[in-house]
C-alpha cells in the first residue's frame, strides 16, 4: 500500500495535507483498494462547518456506498469538480488528482490527534 509520509490519516481511511490554512482530503489507497471500482462521488454539504467525525459525503462503489468522514472539525470548502465526470481518479490517484475536498480547518491543534503514516499503517496491518 502506497501510505505517503507527508500526510495524516484518519481510523476510516481518509488522508489529510494541509496547506496553509487549507486542509486537501481524501481517502487512502487501502480504501480504495478495499471499495473497488468507484463510480459515483457525492459531497452535499459545500460551505457547512462539521465537526470532526461527522459524514461530509459518500464514495460509491460497484458493490457498496461508504461515507466519508471529517477527519478535524472544519468548514467544506471545495469539492475536486474533476470527480463529478471521473470517480475513477481516486482509484487511480488517490493521493493526487483524486482528492476529495479542500476545507478550512477550525482548530490546527486537531491535526495532531491524526495518525501518522506508521500509526495508519499499523492500522491496516501494513
Amino acid at each position: 500500500m502506497n501510505i505517503p509520509e507527508n500526510l495524516k490519516y484518519t481510523k476510516d481511511h481518509e488522508w489529510l495535507r494541509l496547506e496553509g490554512d487549507t486542509a486537501v482530503v481524501g481517502i487512502t489507497d487501502y480504501a480504495q483498494h478495499e471499495l473497488g471500482e468507484i463510480v459515483f462521488i457525492e459531497v452535499e454539504t459545500l460551505g457547512e462547518t462539521l465537526a470532526e467525525g461527522e459524514p461530509f459525503g459518500t464514495v460509491e462503489a460497484v458493490k457498496t456506498v461508504s461515507e466519508l468522514f471529517m477527519p478535524v472539525e472544519g468548514t467544506v470548502g471545495e469539492f475536486n469538480s474533476e470527480l463529478e465526470d471521473h470517480p475513477e481518479l481516486v482509484n487511480d490517484d488517490p493521493y493526487g488528482k483524486g482528492w476529495i475536498i479542500k476545507m478550512d480547518v477550525q482548530n490546527a491543534d486537531e491535526i495532531d490527534g491524526l495518525l501518522s503514516p506508521d500509526e495508519y499503517k499499523a492500522l491496516i496491518g501494513d
